[in-house]
């Protein structure tokens, strides 16, 4: 799959910002209206997800687009 690394590195984003704010997988589905499974396939680097599901996931975590790119970003910091 072609850009591998970035897949994998935004799948641990999404489950790092999920996990800092005590979501579960189903709660985190919930919020988003995407399946659990999708979640869960996202976060282990298995599906290369659209811009605008991107953008879902950044309201969501009340974010920028630009802020959820940014993997280097430590724990508790924004």
């Amino acid at each position: 799959m072609p850009n591998r690394p970035l897949i994998e590195d935004f799948g641990k984003r999404i489950r790092t910002l999920r996990t800092e704010r005590s979501l579960s997988q189903e709660k985190l589905a919930e919020l988003t209206g995407f399946h659990r499974t999708y979640i869960g396939m996202i976060e282990r680097g298995e599906r290369n997800i659209s811009l605008s599901n991107i953008g879902v996931f950044a309201a969501t975590f009340e974010l920028s687009v630009s802020e959820l790119f940014d993997f280097n970003t430590k724990r508790g910091e924004r």
